[in-house]
This record gives C-alpha cells, structure tokens and sequence, in this order.
C-alpha cells in the first residue's frame, strides 16, 4: 500500500520563506481526444492535514474521487483548473496546450502561489528560455518532484479535481459524438474508441495531428 500524500514537500518551502504553494496536475496528455485539463490547489502554513483517502487520482476509482471532490472544495485556500483545446493542443503541441492550460489555471485562482509544485523531472509550464516571458509569467517559481502526484497533498489534490473536471467533460462531449464511447473510455486508446476511428474516422474532438488510426475505405 502507498504512503497517502502529506504537506511535507510544501512545509519545506514554507521553512525557506514561501507563503503559498500551489501544486498543479495534468489529466489527459496521452488522450487522442478531448482537451486537457489541468489543476492546481493551493496551500499555505494555515492549511490542515489533507482529507482522509486523498491519493493521486490514478489510484482512486471515480467514485471515491466524486467522494472527495467536496472536502477538496473546502481544503486550502484556492482551486482552479484550467483548459487547453484539442485544436490547440494540433495548433501548438501537447507541451505548449499544457502550458496554456496550466497558465489558465493559475489566471482562474483567488490566491496567487509563490511556488508551482510539478510532478516529474520536466518544467512544462514555464516558456522556454529563449521566448519572452511576462511578468505574470516569470514570478512562478517552479518546483519539480519525482512523484509528487503520489507524494505531495496539494498536487494529489490538483490530480483528483481535472480528473473530475475532465471526465465530466468527455462525458458531456460523449452525448454530442455518441460513436466513440467516450463517457467510459474518455477519449483515450481504448480497443472501441480505435475500432470506432476506423469506421467512423475523427471527429472535431480528435487531435488531427497524432497518429491516429486511418479510416478504413469501403469494399
């Protein structure tokens, strides 16, 4: 069984003078339709200890994700998730949509972080060095963590709401294109989604620009 999500990444950075954290999750990145989503909670030295069976929405079923999604309303001192398009994410690329969407995210918050809390090895919500960055973008300090998703409540946290966010959506997007199955498979590779791609081809929702199964012709 994995250690639950504690606040001892972000009491670190309280200790070196932070005074807001704000761990942010990604859902959807490996999907072949749909926009991504991405979270972010934030935290302070006030914040309590996390709800009980908080974990990296992964690990969680749906249901016990919908359980917590009212505790996590209350927990912290902010929340937002932001959104990045399918045609974006075409137009762009997947790191550039991530980015829009964390940056949307981070527009929607009632309370600014200091601190940006990202899962793995790799920064993919600050611009690239060589691109001009603005003084809304450039304050972000960015804190990377192997397994933060597992490890860190307020990124835990970040996870569990655009998991929700985003399966809602793809829900309410399976109800306008009914043919691909995504209020279960939520636009991801799934054996039914792929076999519907190549019946039906890609609707609006697809992201055109990945290697998408090819439409078979008629006989």
């Amino acid at each position: 069984m994995a250690a639950h999500p504690t606040l001892e990444t972000e009491f670190a950075l309280f200790a070196q003078g932070v005074g807001a954290v704000g761990g942010m999750d990604e859902v959807g990145r490996g999907a072949l339709a749909g926009p991504v989503c991405v979270g972010v909670v934030v935290v302070t030295p006030a914040t309590p200890p996390p709800p009980d069976g908080l974990a990296d929405s992964k690990l969680l079923r749906a249901s016990q994700r919908q359980e917590l999604m009212p505790r996590l309303a209350e927990w912290g001192a902010a929340r937002a998730v932001g959104w990045a398009s399918a045609q974006e994410v075409d137009g762009d690329g997947i790191i550039a949509a991530l980015r829009l969407a964390g940056r949307r995210a981070l527009a929607g918050l009632a309370a600014a972080p200091e601190v940006i809390v990202l899962d793995g090895r790799h920064n993919w919500l600050s611009p690239p060095p060589d691109l001009f960055a603005s003084a809304a973008e450039s304050h972000w300090r960015v804190h990377l963590k192997v397994k933060a998703d597992r490890q860190c409540a307020s990124v835990a946290a970040a996870s569990v709401i655009a998991k929700v966010a985003r399966d809602q959506r793809m829900t309410q997007l399976a109800a306008r294109h009914p043919l691909y199955g995504w209020e279960s498979n939520k636009g991801y590779g799934a054996p039914a989604h792929l076999e519907a791609l190549r019946r039906f081809g890609p609707s609006s929702q697809h992201r055109r620009s990945w290697s998408l199964p090819a439409q078979s012709l008629p006989t």
